[in-house]
Order: structure tokens, then sequence, then C-alpha cells
């Protein structure tokens, strides 16, 4: 904001960041990010001076800087705040910033997909998520839509057949299709602000997401039924160091861990080390059954050597357990808890335990921004923001019936 801006204008700002205040100040709690208040947004004055419009805005501009792209995704996937409307606020601020830097792209990128998420009815099939459907639901934000797309967004679709055609998540995280939807949206460079390439690469997004729920689950059953027939050779324990558990692995304690990541992956997921995990473990349960690559040594695969459960890897379990614990609604939570007492029950080794975060506590007149979280959830925070392949994934209604019929019920 400058001198010269319009009196007229400043109404507007301060309506714009008196409803992003909260949001972002609730986002500096979770993450800790080290931010004073701004008093004038704090008061919610009804009648602001020019000062504190710009004020307003240059601490709004602070919190665009410090938020990083992978922060705003999981709060927006678990924070009570967070509903269409908010969505819209905050789409509204970042496609107005006069520059948008690779940063900006990307969050306007994953909010209108979260936008459309939220607002997609449960059984929408993906033959129904066409341009014109999707331009329908971002109307409130886009308003009216040419829909003749250029020639060039044609590759997002190729890259979708190419996702469809996986047939493990180990496919599509590592056959260089996520690379390239992110050259895809570099490529554009300004051009992906044209509202009809928001629409395409909401649309390109949203079903991504769902590929992604469908490989996910249908690698969790292939789990399921690998335990079901080790465990009818008599079989009890596996190496599954490939994916950061131990040597002798309980398959008992793999069969909870397995339930509670499918209850999680219904609910809201985050991307990251859990679904490099998912994806050794299939790997680990091929190998016991025959089915895959030979286990490599635990130098070949990078990971520590044989030790119980409990001593194994601490950091990534604790990870795996406060992703789970805090992201997961109350039916989750349970569920990794059971999956927890079971594997107490089933094996001597004692697990690495991680109790959940603690509930968000309602904003207050007294600053929390500056609390500093504990240390080994914020090493976990900063591996984890290196870690956050290109699409978030959460909730996508309408997609288990259908991998379920592939898959057969598992229970």
């Amino acid at each position: 904001m400058t001198s010269s801006t319009p009196v007229q204008d400043l109404a507007t700002q301060w309506k714009s960041a008196c409803r992003l205040y909260p949001i972002y100040f609730e986002l500096a709690r979770e993450f800790a990010i080290d931010v004073q208040a701004c008093p004038d947004l704090e008061a919610g004055i009804d009648t602001p001076g020019k000062e504190a419009v710009e004020q307003a805005n240059h601490w709004l501009e602070q919190m665009d800087e410090r938020v990083q792209v992978h922060q705003l995704r999981q709060f927006l996937q678990t924070n009570a705040l967070v509903n269409p409307e908010s969505l819209l606020h905050l789409l509204g601020h970042f496609l107005t910033k006069p520059a948008k830097n690779a940063t900006v792209r990307d969050k306007v990128d994953f909010l209108l997909v979260q936008y459309f998420s939220q607002l997609a009815p449960a059984g929408l099939g993906d033959d129904d998520v066409d341009l014109a459907y999707v331009a329908q639901t971002l109307e409130p934000i886009l308003s009216q839509v040419d829909l003749k797309a250029p020639v060039w967004l044609n590759a997002l679709d190729r890259i979708l057949e190419s996702a469809r055609r996986c047939r493990s998540l180990d496919e599509l995280l590592h056959g260089g299709i996520l690379e390239q939807g992110r050259k895809a949206k570099t490529q554009a460079g300004e051009l992906f602000y044209l509202p009809v390439a928001l629409v395409a690469f909401t649309r390109f997004g949203y079903l991504m997401r769902r590929v992604f729920f469908r490989l996910m689950l249908g690698d969790l059953n292939i789990i399921l039924d690998g335990l079901t027939e080790l465990e009818e050779k008599g079989i009890e324990t596996i190496d599954c160091r490939r994916a950061q558990f131990s040597a002798q692995e309980p398959i008992l304690r793999l069969r909870m861990i397995c339930q509670s990541w499918k209850v999680m992956f219904q609910a809201e997921y985050s991307s990251g080390q859990p679904l490099r995990m998912l994806v050794d473990l299939r790997a680990s349960v091929e190998g016991a059954l025959g089915k895959g690559k030979a286990p490599e040594t635990a130098a070949k695969v990078g990971a520590v050597p044989a030790q119980p459960l409990g001593k194994s890897q601490p950091a990534v379990k604790t990870q795996l357990k406060q992703t789970a614990a805090a992201k997961a609604p109350a039916s989750s939570r349970a569920a990794t808890a059971a999956a927890t007492s079971a594997g107490n029950a089933a094996t001597t080794a004692k697990p690495a335990t991680a109790k959940a975060p603690a509930p968000s506590k309602p904003l207050s007149n007294t600053s929390t921004a500056t609390s500093k979280p504990p240390q080994g959830k914020a090493k976990a925070a900063t591996a984890h923001a290196e870690d956050v392949p290109e699409f978030e994934v959460s909730g996508t209604p309408g997609w288990e019936a259908d991998v379920e019929s592939d898959s057969g019920s598992k229970s």
C-alpha cells in the first residue's frame, strides 16, 4: 500500500484484514510463528485511520512471508476456523496481490482445490468433474469464465491419464508424474492466473487427489491381504526395516497400524514421511511373500540396524503418530489408540509413543504466537517441510466404494 492509495479503498482493505486476522493469528499460534499481534486488528476498531490500515496490511504481508505452503495446507485441512467462506477470503487476498511469486501461486492452487473439494457433493464421479462444472463452483471467486481453453492446458489431461494408469502409490510417487504436474504450473508463468487456467488447474488438482486416495487405499488393502496370507503360513514377524520399523515386526501390530492408517486416510492426510512408509511397508510384505524384490540390507536402504520397535527410528514414528493424532477426527484418533494398544499386547517391544497435540485454544486478547513448540515437534516440522509433495490430499467424498469393490472388503 502506498501514500497515494485512494481513501475510498481503505474501508475495503480494512474489512478484508479483519476477516483474515483470526485465521492468520491462529496459524501463527499453531505453528509457533514469532509475530506480534496487530493491536488495531486485535481491538477490531470500526473506523480505522490510514495508518491503522497500513499497519494491518504490513502485518498480513509479514505473515504471508513466514507461513510456508505446507503449513497453510495442513492448517486449512484440520482447523475448525476454515470453511468455504474463509477460503474465499484467503483466495481474494492472494489473487489481488500485485506481485505473485511461486509461493503465492502454490497457495492459490491449493486454496482453489480445497474450496472446490469442500463444496463437491458426495458421489461426484470423475467424469462429472469437467471444466464447466468446476467453473460453476468457482464463480464466487472467478465470476463467469470463458471456457475456451488454450492448447497448452491439454497437458494436464495427459498427466491425469498417466496417473490413472498407475497400479500402486509407488508408481505415482516415483514415475515422474508429480514432476510433470509441477512443471506444467511452472511453465504456465503468469498465464496460470488466467481464469480458464485456474479452473483447469483446480480440476487437475482435485482429480489428482482422488488418484492419491484410490492408490493409498488400494495399497493398504494389498498389505492387509498379504499379512493375512503370512499369518496363514504361520509367520508371525517380518523384516520391515525399509519401512522404518524393526527387523522382526509383529504382523498383528502391522495390521493394527494399517487399520488406523486406513481410517486416517478417509479423513484428512498430510503427505510426506507416512506416504513413503506405506510404500515401503507394501514392499516389505510382498518381499516376505516372495512376490517382490528381496528385502535389501539395512545399509542399502539407509535403515538403521535391527532394533526393538521402541528404539528404532523414534523421530519418524513420533512424527507418524503426531500426524495421525493431530489430523484425524475423533474416530481416527480412536483407531490409532486401538492400534497402539493392540501392538503393546502383541509384542514385548515397547513402541515409541507420542501424545497428540493439545486442542487449539480459542483466540484471546493475549498473543500466544510467540510460544515455542516442544523441541522434537519443531524438528519434525522442519524436516516435514522438505518432504511435502506437490499434491496434498484431503477428504474427498465418493471414492471409497470404488476401491473397496476392486480390492474386496478388508476388516
